[in-house]
């Protein structure tokens, strides 16, 4: 059955692998509610006490745990058990701890905190195990270990005569914030040009006026002396016509209707085309046309419906010998003055 209570700190283990951590937060929490003298020897606590403190650490156990010290009733008695069947975790720990400070260099990782995060991480393991590691140690790790082309750097740091750790972390923490801002602006744009001045342009409204802000020629509301509208600092006046600009907004426009037409296939001048003369550009009832003209244009049209091509179908089994076709010979294509 789960525990129905919250947890103050994380449940020992069955393995172990926290018990050093467990023991501390044990100690912590029973000295801040009085029972801190319940797993101390020759201790003289109340029952009370003693079975508050008995709770308490039964309910910040494994499962398993509990069922393998059920019938242990003395806080002292359960924590002795637990130390003895634990405490080997030092011995195991240490010596990974230790290879690993001797292997932390800062020169190994990419920023500042997370040597930071390895070097506190690291320390407080050997601490746990029993080894004082001190403000110089950490100290000395840091300088001992800076990369080599930071040689003059570490000299400098030194002087400065840094007597904590933490003054030293934090000076670091903020050389590198401020080397990442540089190499920031350094690569923003190529050294010696010029930034790309900004330049504002709205046009064109409904009063066809040009509004805009920037540094150039033009009308301009501010200080420029020209007299217009805008922000500018100009001087003179906005030589750019407004008719200009109609035009060529004209122009597209008909461009794109003439497109249009294109595509669509309709010609205006076909359909206005007149049905007398068969002029473009007015209408039947108004043509001036001469009549002999249109009496040729009428003729023109009757021949054309006369001049109709005509191909002959026939039937597979018909015998093109019962028509009636008229032999002609070369001679038949010259007349007799030529013959003779």
């Amino acid at each position: 059955m789960s525990n129905l209570a919250k947890l103050e700190f994380v449940a020992l283990d069955i393995t172990g692998k926290n018990y050093l951590s467990w023991v501390l937060d044990a100690e912590n929490h029973l000295d801040a509610n009085g029972l801190g003298e319940t797993i101390k020897e020759s201790n003289t606590a109340s029952k009370q006490d003693k079975a508050k403190a008995m709770i308490f650490l039964r309910h910040h156990l494994h499962e398993g745990l509990k069922a393998e010290y059920l019938t242990v009733k003395d806080p002292l008695t359960l924590w002795k058990n637990l130390k003895e069947r634990y405490d080997h975790q030092k011995t195991v720990i240490l010596p990974k701890a230790r290879y690993e400070w001797m292997h932390l260099r800062l020169q190994d990782f990419k920023t500042v905190s997370e040597f930071n995060s390895a070097m506190f991480r690291i320390s407080s393991q050997l601490k746990l195990c029993g080894e004082n590691i001190t403000d110089q140690d950490m100290l000395e790790k840091t300088f001992s270990t800076f990369h080599a082309s930071n040689i003059l750097l570490q000299q400098q740091y030194r002087e400065k005569g840094f007597t904590k750790y933490s003054e030293l972390i934090s000076c670091l923490l903020v050389a590198e914030q401020n080397n990442e801002l540089l190499i920031k602006n350094h690569e923003s744009r190529p050294t010696g040009s010029a930034s790309f001045p900004e330049v504002n342009v709205a046009m064109h409204n409904n009063s066809g006026q040009f509004q805009g802000r920037g540094r150039g020629n033009g009308l301009g509301r501010g200080p420029g002396r020209g007299p217009g509208r805008g922000r500018g600092r100009g001087r003179g006046y906005y030589r750019g016509d407004h008719s200009k600009n109609i035009s060529l907004h004209q122009k597209w426009k008909n461009n794109e209707e003439k497109t249009e037409k294109e595509k669509s296939g309709h010609n205006k001048e076909q359909e206005n085309s007149c049905y007398r003369c068969g002029g473009k550009g007015h209408w039947s009832r108004t043509c001036r046309t001469s009549k002999h003209l249109v009496d040729l244009y009428q003729a023109s049209l009757k021949n054309k419906e006369k001049n109709i091509e005509t191909n002959f179908v026939c039937d597979d089994n018909f015998d093109i010998s019962q028509l009636d076709v008229t032999h002609l010979d070369v001679s038949d294509f010259f007349t007799e003055d030529n013959k003779n």
